[in-house]
């Protein structure tokens, strides 16, 4: 259990992508904290009632997941509905989900726009729209994951870090229309737990030389920055914070 020095007894958080991954430590690093979890996933069953039962082994009825497919619009409110259902509040929303592959310009389909746009941008804000009066109610806060690439696009991944820009601002327009009941704050990982067949060591190596501190961010280190937009401060909003090792600061 990750040690934590911020207390959250008594809350709720929906953290959604969180079967694994970023998510999942998001959800752990929450949860040794005191706070109760919602695990929403898409497609891997299997993980998040596994992280739901190992959750809730340390507290019992303390972790509940729940599946959605966010690309799905009329999937989005009954989400809502059903984490709001489970305590009857809700005090946290992460929005972590996120589709994540190359788009290169000259092969860009409208299928892979509206998917990317839909994890990325569309999903988040109608999610928290739909929970923004529960939020309210109890003072409650959101954090997105956004990404280094809303300011400095990847390359041949356009359509991605459009999407992420898309949801940078949403973080700046929604702390201003759901302020002062809501804080809304952003966290920007970097290289951050290498995807899945997705780079080869040389590829690796070019990205490390573009980070200061030399290597990618562990998922503790990124959920530790949520924890910290969440719990460490009530004086922050509209705020998107860089967890890249310096990698936004190259030139």
């Amino acid at each position: 259990m990750p040690h934590c020095e911020y207390r959250l007894e008594g809350k709720i958080a929906l953290v959604t992508g969180a079967a694994a991954r970023i998510g999942a430590q998001i959800c752990r690093s929450l949860h040794a904290a005191g706070c109760d979890v919602v695990l929403h996933y898409r497609r891997s069953a299997d993980r998040a009632e596994a992280l739901a039962g190992e959750l809730n082994t340390r507290r019992p009825d303390s972790a509940f997941a729940l599946q959605a497919d966010l690309a799905d619009m009329q999937a989005i409110e009954p989400l809502a509905a059903a984490a709001l259902d489970l305590r009857g509040r809700l005090d946290i929303l992460v929005n972590n989900a996120s589709s994540y592959y190359p788009t290169p310009v000259g092969s860009v389909t409208q299928a892979q726009w509206d998917d990317l746009f839909a994890s990325n941008a569309r999903a988040p804000f109608f999610l928290a729209q739909a929970l923004a009066p529960a939020l309210r109610a109890h003072q409650g806060c959101i954090v997105n994951l956004v990404d280094i690439h809303a300011e400095r696009p990847n390359a041949h991944h356009p359509v991605y870090s459009m999407a992420k820009a898309a949801n940078a601002m949403m973080v700046k327009a929604l702390a201003r229309d759901l302020a002062p009941e809501v804080r809304v704050n952003g966290v920007a990982p970097g290289a951050a737990l290498w995807p899945e067949h997705y780079f080869d060591d040389q590829d690796r190596l070019a990205i490390l030389e573009r980070i200061p501190l030399g290597r990618p961010a562990g998922a503790e280190e990124i959920a530790a920055a949520v924890l910290f937009m969440i719990a460490g401060t009530d004086y922050v909003t509209g705020q998107i914070l860089a967890v890249d090792g310096g990698r936004s600061v190259q030139q």
